[in-house]
C-alpha cells in the first residue's frame, strides 16, 4: 500500500468497550480518525474492529520436543496470526525468534527468554535446568535477553514425593525477582499446585501461569499485590489425559492433577471476582496448536467472567498490561474484523472477516 493508498474500515470500530467510532483510517500503515485529503485509493472493509487480539502465553518457536527450526516457527506465527492473534507473550522459547521482528506480516512478540527449571524438573529440552544458586544468574540473563519478561517454573513433578511440589527455595526465588526488577524485567512462573505461590507472590512476582492451584486464603493475597493470572483453561482441559497417563506409577500426582481441574471454574471466577486481573493465554506450542485465542476466550466466560471482560482480557485490557498500545491515534495499525458485535456473541472471535497487520490486510 503506498503513501497515497489508504485502507478504511467503516462500521464499527471499538477503541475500548465503551468507545465506538463509525470509521478508522489506516494510512502508512497508521490509525488515523481523520479522514485523508490526498488518498489516490481507497479500500474499505465493513463490519466490527478490534485491537489486534494478545495470546499472553504462547510459544512460537517451541514443539513438543524442543526449538523448532523457523520455517515451523513461521507456520505458528501465521497460526496465530488467521486466528487473530497480533500480540504474543512468548511465555518460555529455546528457540531465537528474534527474525520475526523484521517480517510485518507476523503478529508482534513480546519475549520472555527461555524457560528455567529445576534440574531434572520440567519438560526435557525446554528450559535452562539449573539449581537454586544459579537462579539469579540466569535470570539476570533471561532478562536481557527478553523483553521485559522472565519466565520460571515455579513447581512440576517431584519423583520422589509423587506429586507436584515447589522447584525454588523461598531465598532463592527472593533474589532472582529483585534481580530481574532491577533490570527492568517482570517475572512470571508456571504454576499449577498450590504449594509455590504464596512465596511467589511476597517475593513480588508479576504474573502466574495456569494458577490451577489458587485457594481461598491465598486469592486475597494475589489480589492485594496486584498479582495478575493467565490461566490457559484449554491446556488445563487436558489434565485428565495427563493424569490417566501417570496414574500406574504416580497415583498421587495424577489424583491432585484430576481436583485442580475439577475446580479449575471456580478458580477462575473467584480470582476475578476477588479483582485479580486475569488474562488470555492459550499455551500453544509444545504440545498445543497455535490459533486458540478464541476458545480461551470462550473458556473463561465458561467459568463466569462477563464477555466484554473476557473481550478485554485479549485486547484492551491486555494490551495496555502489557505496554502496547491499540487502535490509539498514531498506533500500528494490528486490528481484526468481524462480521457482528463480540460483546454481544463472544463466539464471533472465531471467524475473523479480516485480519490487518501493520496497515495491511493478511492473507
Amino acid at each position: 500500500m503506498s503513501d497515497r493508498t489508504v485502507l478504511q474500515v467503516k462500521g464499527r470500530v471499538l477503541v475500548g468497550p465503551d468507545d465506538v467510532r463509525d470509521e478508522l483510517w489506516v494510512v502508512d500503515g497508521r490509525v488515523s480518525y481523520d479522514r485523508p485529503v490526498a488518498a489516490r485509493d481507497v479500500r474499505t472493509v465493513k463490519g466490527w474492529a478490534l485491537p489486534g487480539l494478545v495470546d499472553a502465553h504462547c510459544h512460537v518457536g517451541l514443539g513438543p520436543h524442543g526449538p523448532v527450526d523457523a520455517d515451523v516457527a513461521e507456520k505458528q506465527a501465521l497460526a496465530d496470526r488467521e486466528a487473530g492473534t497480533l500480540l504474543i507473550r512468548d511465555a518460555g522459547s529455546p528457540s531465537d525468534t528474534r527474525w520475526t521482528d523484521d517480517r510485518a506480516d507476523l503478529p508482534k512478540i513480546i519475549r520472555a527468554g527461555r524457560h528455567i527449571a529445576r534440574t531434572r524438573r520440567y519438560i526435557r529440552d525446554y528450559a535452562h535446568e539449573i539449581e537454586p544458586d544459579d537462579l539469579v544468574a540466569y535470570v539476570a540473563q533471561e532478562a536481557r535477553r527478553g523483553d521485559g519478561w522472565v519466565k520460571l517454573v515455579g513447581d512440576w513433578i517431584d519423583r520422589e514425593v509423587g506429586d507436584l511440589t515447589a522447584c525454588w527455595p523461598r531465598e532463592a526465588v527472593e533474589a532472582a525477582i529483585a534481580e530481574a526488577h532491577r533490570l527492568g524485567a517482570r517475572v512470571t512462573a508456571h504454576c499449577f499446585a498450590e504449594s509455590s505461590l504464596r512465596d511467589l507472590v511476597e517475593s513480588g512476582i508479576d504474573c502466574i501461569e495456569h494458577a490451577t492451584g489458587l485457594t481461598e486464603d491465598l486469592i486475597p493475597l494475589f489480589a492485594s499485590r496486584g498479582v495478575a493470572i493467565v490461566p490457559t483453561l484449554v491446556n488445563i482441559a487436558t489434565f485428565p489425559q495427563l493424569a490417566a497417563g501417570g496414574e500406574n506409577r504416580y497415583p498421587r500426582w495424577s489424583a491432585h492433577m484430576r481436583s485442580l481441574y475439577e475446580r479449575r471454574y471456580d478458580t477462575v471466577r473467584s480470582a476475578y471476582d476477588a479483582g485479580i486481573p486475569v488474562y488470555v493465554g492459550t499455551d500453544a506450542g509444545g504440545h498445543l496448536p497455535h490459533g486458540l485465542v478464541a476458545a480461551e476466550v470462550a473458556e473463561l466466560v465458561t467459568a463466569g467472567i462477563p464477555a466484554v471482560e473476557a473481550l478485554s482480557a485479549t485486547t484492551w485490557g491486555a494490551r495496555k498490561w502489557l505496554g502496547r498500545p491499540g487502535l490509539e491515534e498514531g498506533a500500528a495499525a494490528d486490528l481484526v474484523v468481524y462480521e457482528q458485535d463480540p460483546r454481544t456473541d463472544i463466539r464471533v472471535l472465531g471467524a475473523p472477516r479480516r485480519v490487518v497487520v501493520n496497515g495491511r490486510v493478511a492473507g
